[in-house]
């Protein structure tokens, strides 16, 4: 581990020499033997006994790597020199198109793993919690039991969900600003992540098209509408993360801000995506998968609202890969090696901008996530 002196930005935190490396945007499944009997007869989500399949009903996809387990996590970490890594939900447990009890179930499930992950090793792992924007009431007291139960600080929430009559919806429409109130009201960090575009985007789904072009679609379709709603102002103690760069909202940006302009008739009483760009409140993760996007993305920006993103242990995550001599953490090497970033924004982006997304301005939040990630 790299041993440098404090930047400005952290010092007054905790006088410490070590650079932590912290990864944002991390996954981890239960063991076969942790999920319950309900979520394998109702055919919700299980993972077969030998550990090589993960499923749900009419799906399964391979378990392509062992670190998708906590002891093989831990040991994957190790190696790579990661200090902490911030676990988010499964994609798969949005809860989209489950009966409403099943969904309540599931991601009661998912939650209480999260969270026990999270209390049995707070040195290695914060972790996330997922609500069903479809039923509003519900995830306003889930996001409550998960808060003041369970002492969980991220609320995960997807692109895009189904609501209660089958119409899909962007995750920041505005009847869920009740969630936002509670999110603002608990200083929480959201990471919103894209999911099921199979389901509504009316393309046959092959050569891996809703992962590889559709996904981040939804991504710059969720930025939009939070910046168009003007949110990272309204929620002031809500800070958003968009997960794999919000890499098509990059490119976007000229076209959103010329559409804008030009038909001021269609965005009555909405905020100019000017207004957003490089907003203290929006952050995106490094997870674009070459310099050229990533440098646009820091362009667009500022560095300091990039967070370290491996999206372990998924086959599209930053992960060992000897065909493109891949490794965690090589698309931060090469941004500075190019020279897209000096070595205090290398080392903020793997600390101080992650800490900075998960808890704010509130500073003892901070030293306690510290304290137990050096504990």
């Amino acid at each position: 581990m790299k041993e440098a002196h404090m930047s400005s930005h952290s010092s007054g935190i905790l006088d410490k020499a070590k650079k932590l490396r912290i990864n944002g945007h991390s996954h981890l499944l239960p063991y076969p033997e942790d999920i319950p009997d309900f979520m394998r007869e109702k055919e919700i989500f299980w993972v077969d006994k030998e550990r090589k399949f993960m499923l749900q009903k009419d799906w399964s996809r391979p378990v392509t790597h062992s670190s998708f387990f906590l002891e093989e996590k831990l040991e994957w970490m190790d190696r790579n020199h990661l200090d902490h890594a911030v676990v988010l939900n499964l994609s798969q447990l949005y809860g989209n198109g489950l009966r409403v009890e099943e969904m309540k179930k599931a991601l009661k499930f998912q939650n209480d793993f999260n969270a026990k992950i999270q209390q049995d090793h707070p040195s290695k792992f914060t972790c996330g919690f997922v609500v069903h924007p479809g039923f509003v009431n519900s995830a306003c007291w889930e996001i409550e039991r998960c808060v003041e139960t369970l002492g969980l600080q991220l609320l995960c929430l997807p692109t895009h969900y189904m609501d209660t009559i089958g119409t899909w919806r962007c995750i920041f429409d505005e009847a869920n600003e009740p969630i936002f109130e509670l999110a603002n009201k608990y200083n929480l960090a959201v990471e919103i992540h894209p999911y099921d575009g199979e389901k509504f985007i009316k393309l046959e789904n092959t050569s891996w098209r809703f992962h590889l072009i559709w996904m981040l679609a939804q991504c710059a379709d969720a930025y939009h509408f939070l910046t168009l709603n003007g949110y990272q102002d309204k929620y002031p103690n809500m800070r958003t993360c968009f997960a794999h760069g919000g890499q098509l909202a990059q490119i976007n940006l000229g076209r959103r801000i010329q559409g804008f302009d030009g038909r001021p008739d269609l965005f009555e009483g909405k905020h100019h995506p000017r207004k957003a760009v490089g907003h203290k409140n929006i952050f995106f993760d490094t997870l674009v998968h070459d310099t050229g996007s990533l440098e646009l993305l820091i362009k667009n920006h500022g560095s300091k609202q990039v967070i370290m993103g491996l999206d372990d242990p998924y086959p599209l995550g930053e992960m060992e890969n000897e065909k493109q001599s891949s490794y965690p953490g090589k698309i931060l090497d090469l941004a500075k090696e190019r020279e897209i970033i000096n070595q205090e924004e290398y080392d903020a982006i793997w600390e101080n901008n992650v800490i900075q997304w998960l808890h704010g301005d509130d500073k003892v939040a901070k030293e306690k996530l510290i304290k137990r990630i050096l504990s």
